[in-house]
């Protein structure tokens, strides 16, 4: 990891032990801060929940890409284990079995995301969407994960619907439909669904960690 993330990895239950994750999922970006805002749910206006500026997760992210007629292509798919540290705008993630590229570190500051693996070496990009891309080839809308996280729609989502407790179980962004899947009563998701029509899907599990 670079000097940027010492931050991160240094924070107690941050990117550490890493070889002890057995299981759960995938991928996000910075974001700036939010309050609450209302969707209609019914006859009431359900408050939404606030966006997380500080989290550790752990789990596992599965990736799905569609088949592709003009290489001659069939869907692939890959999965890898996950640390995310965020803090603010910022976020490090380390990847073990990493969509087909080994063990990563992604890294992102609020303007700059840097990949680096065994077989890509180090890669840089504007977002992490594109940096993510160009690696591996899979899609994913890692900028809009912190908020989803968080169990909450991000800013540029369309039509988020939330179930009788007030939390967030699907949002539409572009031509993503993510939906969200809680355990208990818990009011933070501990599983992402998010598709495209055309057959890219991401499955990420979450297991939060205290800071």
């Amino acid at each position: 990891m670079s000097a940027r993330s010492t931050t991160l990895r240094h924070k107690p239950n941050k990117l550490v032990a890493f070889s002890a994750m057995t299981a759960a999922l995938l991928i996000t970006s910075g974001c700036q801060s939010l309050q609450g805002t209302s969707t209609n749910a019914g006859p009431s206006t359900i408050v939404q929940a606030q966006k997380l500026d500080n989290f550790n997760i752990t789990g596992k992210i599965g990736v799905t890409m569609p088949a592709n007629s003009a290489t001659n292509t069939g869907a692939q798919g890959g999965s890898a284990f996950y640390a995310w540290g965020q803090q603010n705008e910022r976020f490090a993630i380390e990847l073990i079995g990493a969509l087909g590229i080994g063990k990563t570190n992604i890294e992102y500051d609020g303007q700059t995301a840097t990949l680096v693996s065994e077989k890509t070496g180090t890669l840089t990009a504007d977002n992490p969407e594109t940096l993510l891309q160009k690696a591996t080839g899979w899609q994913a809308p890692i900028s809009q994960m912190p908020y989803w996280i968080s169990g909450r729609s991000a800013p540029s989502d369309s039509t988020p619907q939330l179930d009788a407790q007030g939390r967030l179980i699907s949002s539409v962004n572009g031509q993503w439909t993510a939906s969200f899947t809680y355990k208990g009563t818990d009011k933070l998701p501990a599983k992402i669904s998010a598709v495209q029509p055309k057959g890219h899907k991401v499955i990420m599990t979450i297991n939060h960690q205290n800071s």
